[in-house]
């Protein structure tokens, strides 16, 4: 077992890090917050590993970043994850498609309209998520009339 590794805080410290945990922040940050304050009062690498069934590797890494980067440190670093293929005005422009041509799409036709105008390409499957996540649900109902409508 190597050395062991402890933190000591300040008041204002300790304040900060009791504050963050009733903050609306995510629930890593909290925890991260917890393993510090554990660790400040005592507790062992591995008993708070085992506390958040988690590796000491990772308490290790936690309470490194705390001593390095302080606050900092407890948040994730920006530009994680993937990026969007597409821009808000590529949706705005579909939806005005939608709402100004009289013919009905599906999402592949969609998807090869985008590619098409805008040179955006997205899946048939991923676009369909993001209209209806934005309440685009297709050609707007008001547009059938009785006329239309089979009997």
């Amino acid at each position: 077992m190597g050395a062991r590794l402890r933190v000591f805080l300040t008041r204002e410290q300790e304040k900060t890090l009791l504050n963050l945990r009733t903050a609306d922040v995510p629930q890593k940050v909290k925890d991260r917050v917890e393993v510090i304050r554990l660790n400040a009062h005592g507790w062992y690498v591995e008993k708070i590993a085992a506390h958040f069934n988690w590796t000491a590797q990772t308490v290790r890494e936690i309470l490194h970043k705390w001593e390095n980067l302080g606050l900092e440190g407890l948040w994730e670093k920006a530009g994680r994850g993937g990026k969007p293929k597409y821009n808000e005005s590529d949706i705005v422009f579909l939806e005005e498609c939608l709402k100004k041509e009289p013919r009905t799409y599906n999402s592949l036709q969609l998807a090869q309209k985008l590619d098409c105008d805008r040179q955006i390409q997205l899946s048939p499957d991923r676009l369909r998520r993001v209209l209806k996540k934005r309440g685009s649900f297709g050609n707007e109902p008001e547009k059938v009339i009785n006329e239309n409508k089979t009997l």
